[in-house]
This record gives C-alpha cells, sequence and structure tokens, in this order.
C-alpha cells in the first residue's frame, strides 16, 4: 500500500505542476517548495537543537501557537521550525516571530521526507489538528522521535476507522501522544487500539484569550461608532467578519433597510479588489473602505480623518490582521463561510470579547460552533428572513444581547487550560 501511495503522490506532483500554469495560489505552492532544503540546510546546522511544529494552513497555525510559545519558553535553546502545507497559512504567517524558520513542507515522498528529517533533526515534532503524512511520519518513528498530535480531531469518515484503513492506521503508530478536543475523539482513537490519548481541549481557546490582555483599540473605529459630531451618542456596531459572497448577499439587503443608529463594519474574508468594489456598490449606505480612508490620512491629519468617520454607516475593512481588534468593538458579531464548504470561521474571537455570534448553517464540523449554538450564545440562520430576525432580535432587546453576550465569554473562559495539559505530559516527559 505505500507503494501504491507513493506513485500516487509523484502522478499528484505532476499534476499540480500543470496547475500551476493556470493558478496564482497552486504557483505559490510549488514555487515556494524549491528552495525549502537550501533554506534548512543554511539556517539548521547539526549542532543545532530542533522541535517541529506543522501546520496545514493559517487556522492550525493559531490553534498551535499558544504550545509554540510555551515551547519556546521551557526550552530557549532549542530552534523551532514551523512548516505550512498550503499557502494561505505560508504566505500570512511567513515572517512570524515564533518559529527560527518557516518553510513549506515538501510533499510527501520517502525521499522529500528522509531529506527533511536529516536537516533538522528534531527532538520532538509536533502536528496541528490533523494532517497524516505517512512517509514523515514512518520516518520519525524509525528516527525515533517524540511525535505529537496537539488539537486533534478524529471523526467516523476517516479512513483510519474504515475496512480499508490499515494503512492509514499503521502510520498512527509514530505518535507517542494523541491531545484530542473531545471525548468522541478519543472514543474513536481507542476504538482501533490506541490507548495513549488525552482530551486536552482546543488549545485555540488559550489563543483567544491571550487577546484580552493586549491593547485591542483602534483609534480610527472609535470614531467611525460616533454617531454625531458632538460624539454624544454611539451606534449600536455589527460587525461582519470573514464574509462570503454567500453571506453578502443576505447582508446587504438588510444593512441596506436598518435604522441609521446602527453601524456596520464589514472584513470580507476575501479581500480582492474587484470583490471589494462590487459589495461596495451594492450598500445604499455611506461607506468607506479602509483603503480610502489610508489615502486620505496621506493628505489629513489623523484628527481630521477621525472626524470625518463618524459620518459613514459602513466601514469595509479591506486589509488583513485588525479583524481580531475590531471584534472588540462589537455589539453584535456575525461571522461569515457559514453557507459554504467546509463551513462557518473562526467564532472564538468575538466570543472571547463577550459578543453574541450568528452564523450561516454550515457549523457542524466546529465543536466550538455547536456547542455555542446549543447554550445559545450564537445564533444560526439558514435565509434572509432568520437572518432578519436574528439581528433585530439582538438590536432591540439589550438585555437579550448582553446575556448571549455573557454566554460566549463564559463558554471560552471555561475551556481554556489545553496548552497547559499538553505541557505538563511534554516535560514530564521531557525530565525522565
Amino acid at each position: 500500500m505505500l507503494f501504491l501511495y507513493n506513485i500516487i503522490i509523484q502522478l499528484v506532483a505532476l499534476v499540480l505542476k500543470s496547475i500551476a500554469f493556470f493558478s496564482s495560489k497552486m504557483k505559490l505552492f510549488i514555487n515556494g517548495r524549491k528552495d525549502v532544503f537550501s533554506t534548512l540546510q543554511t539556517k539548521i546546522q547539526p549542532t543545532d537543537n530542533v522541535i517541529w511544529f506543522h501546520a496545514a494552513s493559517l487556522g492550525e497555525y493559531e490553534q498551535g501557537l499558544p504550545v509554540m510559545e510555551a515551547i519556546k519558553e521551557q526550552f530557549p535553546k532549542h530552534k523551532i521550525v514551523l512548516t505550512f502545507f498550503s499557502p494561505s497559512g505560508f504566505e500570512v504567517r511567513k515572517n512570524n516571530t515564533i518559529a527560527d524558520v518557516t518553510v513549506y513542507l515538501p510533499l510527501d515522498t520517502k525521499n522529500n521526507a528522509t531529506q527533511f528529517l536529516k536537516l533538522i533533526h528534531p527532538e520532538m515534532a509536533f502536528f496541528i489538528k490533523y494532517e497524516f503524512w505517512p512517509n514523515y511520519l514512518n520516518e520519525l518513528k524509525i528516527r525515533n522521535i517524540q511525535t505529537y498530535l496537539i488539537s486533534g480531531i478524529f471523526r467516523e469518515k476517516q479512513a483510519f476507522f474504515k475496512w480499508y484503513g490499515g494503512f492509514y492506521r499503521n502510520a498512527l503508530q509514530s505518535f507517542d501522544h494523541f491531545f484530542v478536543q473531545n471525548d468522541s475523539s478519543k472514543k474513536l482513537i481507542q476504538s482501533i487500539g490506541f490507548t495513549n490519548v488525552t482530551v486536552s481541549g482546543d488549545t485555540r481557546f488559550d489563543r483567544v484569550t491571550t487577546i484580552l490582555e493586549r491593547d485591542n483599540s483602534l483609534d480610527f473605529i472609535e470614531y467611525f461608532k460616533f454617531l454625531d459630531s458632538a460624539r454624544n451618542n454611539k451606534a449600536t456596531t455589527i460587525v461582519i467578519g470573514s464574509s462570503w459572497p454567500k453571506d453578502e448577499e443576505l447582508l446587504v439587503n438588510y444593512i441596506n433597510q436598518a435604522p441609521d443608529t446602527v453601524k456596520f463594519i464589514i472584513a470580507p474574508h476575501n479581500i480582492k479588489e474587484e470583490q471589494i468594489l462590487n459589495l461596495k456598490s451594492q450598500i445604499q449606505k455611506k461607506t468607506i473602505l479602509f483603503s480610502e480612508k489610508e489615502a486620505i490620512l496621506k493628505q489629513h491629519s489623523d484628527s481630521a480623518q477621525c472626524d470625518k468617520l463618524e459620518n459613514y454607516q459602513v466601514f469595509i475593512i479591506n486589509t488583513i490582521g485588525i479583524l481580531t481588534k475590531i471584534y472588540s468593538y462589537a455589539d453584535i458579531a456575525y461571522v461569515g463561510g457559514g453557507f459554504g464548504n467546509p463551513g462557518v470561521h473562526n467564532i472564538l474571537e468575538p466570543a472571547t470579547f463577550g459578543v453574541p455570534i450568528i452564523i450561516g448553517p454550515n457549523y457542524a464540523h466546529f465543536a466550538e460552533a455547536t456547542a455555542l449554538v446549543h447554550q445559545g450564545g450564537c445564533t444560526s440562520i439558514q435565509n434572509a428572513n432568520e437572518l432578519k430576525l436574528a439581528f433585530d432580535s439582538l438590536l432591540y432587546n439589550s438585555d437579550e444581547r448582553l446575556e448571549k453576550g455573557h454566554i460566549c465569554e463564559t463558554f471560552v473562559q471555561m475551556n481554556k487550560g489545553a496548552t497547559t495539559k499538553i505541557m505538563n505530559y511534554i516535560l514530564t516527559k521531557n525530565q525522565q
């Protein structure tokens, strides 16, 4: 089976190279891997002590960050090598400050796995949430390297739990320990003979709670929220985060009909100019883009520009990196992605600020969304009518808004601590 798998990987590599001619994202995927080995050879010396973290994409990076920070604190003399599989993760976080070296993970061939691990020679390896690459895992096992899965999620539909999944089950034997998010994942992995498993929870809760400890202020958002030049009153503000066109189809209609005492901040998932301008053209209220604000700032003082922001009712954020801070100004949050596949984006960031949340119908694969819908802090809608009812209920009933926000905040606080559980195990293991 491994022989067949390696043939498939080689064929996939050829196909991806062909696709790269027509896809800018795939071009990054291919070209980004060309210099991985030379980069590692330059930045990792044979005498270095190394710990390896692998994240599929940006979400997994955020999930693993609390553990990376704890590892860096406890093992300060070690270098951290961070790998990404996807361009959407690497391109955004390639200049992170937590890792000493950040590169793409070469495709999972036998030769790549051997060369990669020979160059970085890690003492420990951490895979975040998922991505189980058989050649890398086999090579880790051969080299007797401590290997861990953190914030793991297992589902019945995965190949591990099918009659034909023996090849993939064998790859799991490389893990010294599985730190999983919930009891159902623990029961599934135990059902195929693995007892080295701990329900540690989701490290993302640890990640988002640290947000509260930093400065989340944004002066321009503060000014935008004012209803008048005297700044006596602030608007009830709805923050729409990581929206997709299917979300925006429903949202634009509501925005256009909303009273002027309500303001909207929209941070779309895709910030390509064509899509942003199309979104703006559909909104009938006075709307400003983040990039327009920046352009005016070059001609006027900051205070002059801020004075003008209160005259707008909709603020479209066509940049990345500030959505988390913007959530701190929300009275209500709509988190996008719930009308697509695989589903809703990160709801924990608004939840940690105690903000009630509205999402689309596709959230079943996200434990935190499922739990918050069940507890009442998050509302799932399926159409424009349900969207209006959900927004109006929160806008015109401040008690309900506060109660749902409190449910969200409490939920986050009650579920933190996964990093501590993981680190207690790691430190005990490495003291033996």
